[in-house]
């Protein structure tokens, strides 16, 4: 079961990913057209601003690809020296502490958007953008973040207290060692 489940948010986030992947390359695309318009003496503007927001974007919305790809940076100094009960347990808690912190930034990150709601705030420049028109996307990212970690980490302590611990790794293990679990 937490297998399947861990399947179907991986097949979720690479949808995901292809749309904000798709989002980077039209980002590009428009920076690039501005470099060549420089060239000739006009220019797009609000260049710099529109990549900045699209980085937030991706940044909050890649996180959850990247943690069911096993992408995240791990220092397994001491992980790796054990068995595989205590590696999946490492793993597990790695987790806890992971969602721990998403969570709370994605707690944080409401009130931010609130604001912004609430007062009708716009960006400090040329574009004058409506910065709810970025802080929500943003911020839905980071709760996506939040519940695709909530729901790996249960699945990874489910598996863990059955005692299957090569699943265990497998979801959310170091990605070097996938090679060799599989």
């Amino acid at each position: 079961m937490e297998r399947k489940m861990i399947d179907s948010l991986r097949a979720i986030n690479k949808g995901v990913a292809l749309v904000v992947g798709f989002g980077l390359l039209l980002c590009a695309a428009f920076v690039l057209t501005d470099i060549i318009m420089r060239q000739i003496g006009t220019s797009l503007g609000g260049t710099e601003e529109i990549a900045g927001y699209a980085m937030a974007l991706a940044t909050s919305w890649g996180m959850s690809y990247t943690l069911l790809e096993l992408g995240h940076v791990r220092i397994d100094l001491l992980r790796s020296r054990f068995q595989s009960f205590a590696r999946a347990l490492f793993d597990v808690f790695s987790m806890i502490v992971m969602s721990g912190v998403i969570i709370t930034i994605a707690i944080k990150a409401w009130p931010v958007l609130e604001r912004s709601l609430a007062n009708g705030s716009r960006a400090n420049t040329p574009l004058e953008t409506p910065l709810a028109w970025v802080q929500l996307p943003w911020f839905a990212g980071w709760v996506w973040f939040a519940l695709m970690s909530t729901l790996t980490t249960l699945a990874a302590l489910s598996l863990l207290l059955k005692r299957r611990h090569e699943e265990t790794e497998a979801i959310v293990g170091a990605f070097a060692e996938q090679e060799t679990l599989q």
